[in-house]
């Protein structure tokens, strides 16, 4: 070997390593090829380690690359792909044909099944109109013989609606006394129509419109007084702001026995999301303020809170000493339920569902093995569904309940076998750990069948209040906030008892109108756990032409 190369090679290598190898040694004499030896074994031991560190480097380099690809396949998924729970044909085709044993049946009205019946609307008031032949088609085109009448006539029914604006004029008739005693004045008017808003010009219809249009369906004020120019009205914004202000009185009555009715509850689903406020409090940097919903067999009650603590989850139902809370696996339930050995969480199933859905979508290697998962499952909820059609202590939901236990235990015991493998990925232990850590909640509906599996109540009563933070961004003030919490948990909980909400608030704001623009003294008539059924059927009933105006 050349000099030049050695010294090279040589310039690589620390001058101490090859010191101290050389004391150490006891072979080493001095001589060219001994010191050569040494050499290369010391370039042998830098290059080793050398590469391991470049076999580290590309390893840890290979699975960021692995997780930056997952990463863009779940963003992918996220904005252009379906919905998680939704899925590919295929799979849910094995999904369904594994969980009951046979294949997924079509779209469409399923054959020799009886259809559903013509839909009636024989509560509607009917405005006849006849047709009858001209004069030149009464008779014949080519003799000219005249046609006479037949008995009866062929009937069809088309469909109308008209929305119509109009004033009402009151006049009020004036008397003069005849008598001469001085106990009448001198000129008596005859009292007119109560006002739920005292010297305004807008009728109780207006305002039902209103608080319908807005809380209900969700459109902005401004885009409703927009329509409504289309029929002749031109309203000003600031008259309808100060009469929303004016009317949050009278339902606050109303809120305070919705939210007393939800804490006597035993069971509840809970669920929370954003919502702006653009009044800024002392104490608080941002405009996000936080939505709760709390939705009880009976109720559905909002919360509008700044923030997203265990604490408004405590001031609700801090007093509850049993009771199961249907959650997802945010942690302010988990505080809320540590000291309370009574409330027991439920933690949803569809959540946990997603955590598979996710792997497998994201990471193409572990697809069969997460919609093993999926599918696993989908046997749970078919099994679930499946016990809840029998009546309770039939024989055929014992055996049902047997065969939901049994899937359970199997499915425990194959999450164990595949926590132990040495060999797992990383992704498959983070949501089996997950699963691990939330089964006790997952598993408090086999217990309580009348508990659903999933927190989809919470997430559907959600749907209105997301529609109307992208219609019209929040709210304005803290008051507005608060009465728009106040009416969506008066609107959803009337439609979770089957009652109109035009019909109901017609009555309940004319009632108010009768007290003089205050709540009612007893406001029990109008809570929905409160009334007779002839009063929800009464009110289940949409208001038609011909009944009388507020």
């Amino acid at each position: 070997m050349e000099a030049s190369s050695l010294e090279q090679r040589a310039l690589k290598i620390p001058q101490e390593r090859v010191n101290g190898w050389e004391e150490r040694s006891p072979f080493c004499c001095g001589c060219p090829l001994e010191r050569e030896n040494l050499q290369l074994r010391c370039e042998r031991g830098y290059w080793q380690e050398m590469h391991r560190k470049a076999v580290e480097r590309e390893g840890k380099g290979n699975e960021e690359i692995q997780q930056l690809r997952a990463r863009i396949i779940y963003l992918q998924q996220q904005l252009y792909g379906r919905k998680s729970e939704k899925g590919k044909q295929g799979e849910q085709a094995s999904a369904a044909k594994s969980a009951i044993g046979k294949p997924k049946r079509g779209r469409g009205h399923p054959k020799g099944m009886p259809g559903h019946a013509r839909r009636s609307y024989d509560h509607l008031p009917v405005v006849e109109e006849v047709y009858e032949l001209s004069a030149q088609q009464r008779h014949c085109p080519r003799c000219g013989a005249a046609v006479v009448e037949f008995p009866g006539t062929e009937d069809s029914e088309t469909l109308e609606i008209e929305v119509q604006a109009h004033r009402r004029r009151i006049r009020r008739r004036r008397y003069r006394p005849t008598c001469r005693c001085g106990k009448l004045p001198g000129i008596i008017t005859a009292p007119g129509p109560s006002r739920l808003v005292a010297k305004s010009r807008l009728g109780t219809s207006v305002w039902t419109e209103l608080l319908v249009e807005k809380y209900l369906y969700q459109r902005p004020i401004a885009r409703l007084l927009e329509s409504w120019k289309t029929h002749g009205v031109d309203l000003a914004p600031g008259t309808v702001g100060d009469g929303l202000k004016g009317l949050a009185a009278l339902f606050e009555p109303l809120r305070q026995a919705i939210q007393e009715k939800s804490r006597q509850e035993t069971w509840w689903h809970a669920d929370e999301t954003t919502w702006r406020v653009f009044q800024i409090p002392e104490g608080k940097a941002t405009h996000r303020w936080y939505l709760w919903v709390f939705v009880s067999p009976s109720t559905v009650l909002y919360v509008l809170a700044p923030g997203r603590s265990a604490q408004v989850v405590e001031e609700h139902l801090g007093q509850a000493k049993n009771g199961v809370l249907c959650v997802d696996r945010y942690s302010a339930y988990k505080k809320f339920a540590k000291d309370k050995p009574g409330v027991a969480l439920a933690f949803c199933w569809t959540h946990q569902r997603r955590d598979f859905l996710k792997v497998g979508g994201s990471w193409p290697d572990l697809e069969d093995w997460a919609m093993g998962w999926v599918q696993r499952i989908g046997r749970v909820f078919h099994g679930n569904h499946r016990r809840l059609s029998h009546p309770r202590d039939s024989e055929e939901f014992l055996q049902a309940d047997g065969q939901l236990r049994t899937a359970l235990d199997e499915m425990e015991q194959l999450r164990e076998q595949e926590l132990q493998q040495p060999r797992m990925d990383s992704e498959c232990i983070a949501v089996l750990k997950s699963l691990k850590n939330h089964w006790e909640g997952l598993k408090v509906f086999v217990d309580h069948p009348e508990i659903p599996m999933d927190n989809s109540e919470a997430e559907r009563r959600m749907r209105g209040p997301a529609l109307g933070r992208k219609n019209y961004y929040g709210s304005v003030s803290i008051w507005s906030g608060q009465f728009t919490a106040t009416l969506f948990s008066l609107f959803q909980t009337l439609l979770k008892w089957h009652i109109n909400p035009r019909a109901w608030l017609r009555e309940y704001l004319n009632a108010c109108a009768h007290h003089g623009g205050r709540p009612p003294q007893d406001i029990r008539p109008f809570l929905p756990w409160e009334m007779t059924e002839e009063q929800r059927k009464r009110l289940s009933v949409p208001r038609v032409r011909g009944d009388p105006p507020g």
